[in-house]
């Protein structure tokens, strides 16, 4: 059942409800919380079939070939690392995947034998669960505020903003025309284009979209797609430009996590760390060490 035949449907019921009774029943239907499960539902479905959407577009472990510098920085980590974006796929979809041999959760230690040790999973994007908590418990009522995604890459973010916060303007900033090309393509079946907006360029030319930035998300944004050189200009022309008072800023991982590695400072004064209540676990699918590296900053 579409938009057009959903309406018809009420209305037909309305007609059949005694004369008496409809004006109560209205006022149930805008004040009661017994939609709520139903709409959050309907959200997380929408986003579970874009996500559906995308598995058809990517390889399995979501990166492009031309993503030499991600590829070459997960070599460097102490241990052996692969990206499983949790976006597309959850727990259970990972451990299906390892059943079919499709995928694995361990390397082996000495090859040929049954020595095995796990491997690292990292992840560029948000898993549903994690927009949710973002948009629901970590970020107030975004609407009248622009939120600016840095580094969009899929778009889960953008995604998770339409379905879940009322921003009436979500910019994404890619610098892969490929991954623009395919959040486009998703906005257009999906029917987003009213609210959100995907930019093919580098955030080091969008300091004037930094200044009118009211949230700004960065997620796992530099560390893997950057040399250290280009990180800490990047950090540096946010420090500069996004100044809004009372300007929010998510990070994965923290300011300090990000920067110490990077030996640059925080600029101070810039910014105040807020609390997060990382105890409140929507559901059965969220991971609390997850929860527990999304930070949330205040402009002063």
């Amino acid at each position: 059942m579409n938009l057009s035949e959903a309406k018809l449907e009420i209305k037909k019921l309305l007609n059949e409800v005694k004369p008496s009774d409809v004006s109560r029943l209205l006022t149930w239907i805008r004040s009661s919380d017994e939609f709520d499960d139903f709409l959050s539902n309907n959200q997380t479905k929408i986003l579970q079939n874009i996500a559906e959407d995308l598995r058809g577009s990517l390889p399995l472990d979501a990166m492009l070939s031309s993503e030499c510098t991600a590829y070459n920085k997960m070599q460097q980590c102490s241990r052996p690392t692969v990206h499983v974006d949790s976006f597309l796929y959850d727990e259970d979809q990972v451990d299906s995947l390892c059943e079919e041999g499709t995928m694995s959760r361990s390397y082996c230690l000495t090859c040929g034998s049954h020595r095995t040790a796990p491997l690292d999973f990292i992840s560029h994007s948000f898993s549903i669960s994690e927009l949710r908590f973002l948009f629901e418990n970590v970020l107030p009522d975004l609407n009248g505020r622009l939120l600016v995604d840095v580094g969009s890459r899929l778009g889960a973010v953008l995604y998770g903003g339409y379905v879940f916060s009322s921003s009436p303007q979500l910019i994404g900033l890619e610098i892969s025309e490929e991954f623009v090309k395919l959040q486009k393509n998703i906005l257009q079946k999906y029917k987003m284009t009213d609210r959100i907006q995907v930019l093919h360029t580098d955030v080091l030319l969008q300091n004037v979209l930094l200044q009118k930035a009211d949230v700004l998300i960065m997620n796992n944004v530099f560390e893997f797609f950057m040399e250290p050189s280009e990180q800490v200009r990047a950090w540096r022309l946010i420090m500069e430009n996004f100044r809004k008072k009372g300007s929010l800023l998510v990070s994965v991982p923290g300011l300090q996590e990000s920067l110490n590695s990077l030996q640059e400072t925080l600029q101070p004064g810039w910014v105040e760390e807020l609390p997060v209540d990382h105890g409140v676990y929507l559901d059965q699918d969220s991971d609390p060490e997850a929860l527990r590296q999304i930070h949330l900053y205040r402009v002063l």
